[in-house]
């Protein structure tokens, strides 16, 4: 089974795909944590390396590529911003994670432990960029609210839900979906 889990920064991506992956039993794979590794690598800063990563187009299309080979593989859950998207013919089942902005960034802000106002700039920034660079590149918008939902078999607003319900509402939907065989 190949599972997504797409949205943008702070919705809970991360969290609820790991511990989705552990109850399903399949493997987990983050974009989002090879893109910081990669700014980490370069020894520059998420706005930094967003910035570099507008001028070289070619380490998005790799990144994609990735998610692509990745999910090849089978028994995966591809937690990233684009999976539903680029995987929209191959994925058994896709999830959208949204929510406010305010309660995204404070929830970095917890994760990260750095101001308010930092992450607000850091992931303005950093979505603006991404935002552009995934029109132009793929012509996807990822904040079309009538595509996604044609895309995406499940979307949730995790503002006011903890990690475990968002993760009982998707096992729910998966086992309506799929019945017992997904284990």
């Amino acid at each position: 089974m190949i599972i997504t889990i797409s949205g943008l920064h702070g919705t809970g991506k991360s969290t609820v795909g790991k511990n989705l992956s552990k109850k399903l039993g399949i493997k987990y794979y983050s974009t989002g944590q090879a893109f910081r590794d990669l700014a980490q690598m370069k020894n520059m800063t998420l706005e930094q390396f967003t910035d570099y990563v507008e001028a070289h187009p070619e380490i998005d299309i790799e990144l994609d590529k990735k998610i692509i080979d990745v999910a090849k593989q089978g028994n995966m859950l591809i937690d990233s911003q684009l999976s539903g998207h680029l995987l929209k013919d191959i994925a058994d089942f896709k999830i959208l994670l949204i929510c406010p902005i305010k309660a995204r960034i404070k929830r970095m802000v917890d994760r990260d432990k750095s101001s308010f106002e930092e992450k607000l700039n850091e992931t303005t920034v950093r979505e603006k960029s991404e935002l552009e660079r995934f029109k132009k590149l793929y012509k996807i918008n990822l904040i079309d609210s009538k595509k996604n939902s044609q895309i995406f078999d499940l979307i949730i607003d995790t503002e006011k839900l903890t990690i475990l319900e968002v993760v009982d509402k998707i096992l729910t939907e998966i086992k309506e979906k799929f019945g017992q065989s997904f284990h």
